[in-house]
């Protein structure tokens, strides 16, 4: 039945970090492509909905390892260090969304921003945004090595 825990904590958290590169990789080049006033009526339009969609996503993806720290905390597990990390980093990967996220896509709703303005400020977002994903690939990665432990332990 671990097997199964571990698969689907692995898969849960493995379809978080590619919707961040998704994002990453996808959708802020094409931000990028657009003029300030397209790019506001665009996420008038869909930044509700990009937000609750990553919102949810990301809510699940940072307790999979906090919930895994607890338990191997109580069983006295030899992946306790590892699910440590993992949970080390994915409450820094929710911090970078206070710190600044929230407030730049706060930003993006006022639509007070001039063409190079916004284009700077989607620079300084994408640069956020791949260390954060780096920061959940390692998350992702102690996860893994954390469950690996949990699963081959005698």
């Amino acid at each position: 039945m671990r097997k199964v825990y571990s698969f689907l904590a692995v898969s849960v958290f493995g379809i978080f970090v590619g919707s961040q590169i998704t994002e990453g990789a996808l959708l802020v080049p094409y931000w990028e492509s657009l003029s300030s006033s397209e790019f506001y009526s665009y996420y008038s339009e869909f930044g509700p909905s990009i937000g609750k969609f990553y919102t949810i996503l990301t809510i699940v993806a940072a307790l999979i390892p906090i919930i895994l720290l607890g338990y191997c905390y109580v069983t006295k597990s030899v992946g306790l260090k590892y699910a440590a990390m993992s949970s080390f980093f994915a409450v820094l990967f929710v911090a970078c969304f206070y710190i600044y996220f929230k407030g730049t896509n706060e930003q993006f709703y006022n639509g007070a921003m001039t063409d190079m303005e916004l284009s700077n400020v989607l620079k300084t977002w994408k640069t956020w945004h791949w260390s954060r994903v780096v920061i959940e690939i390692l998350s992702l990665l102690f996860l893994i090595l954390s469950l690996k432990k949990l699963n081959y332990s005698k």
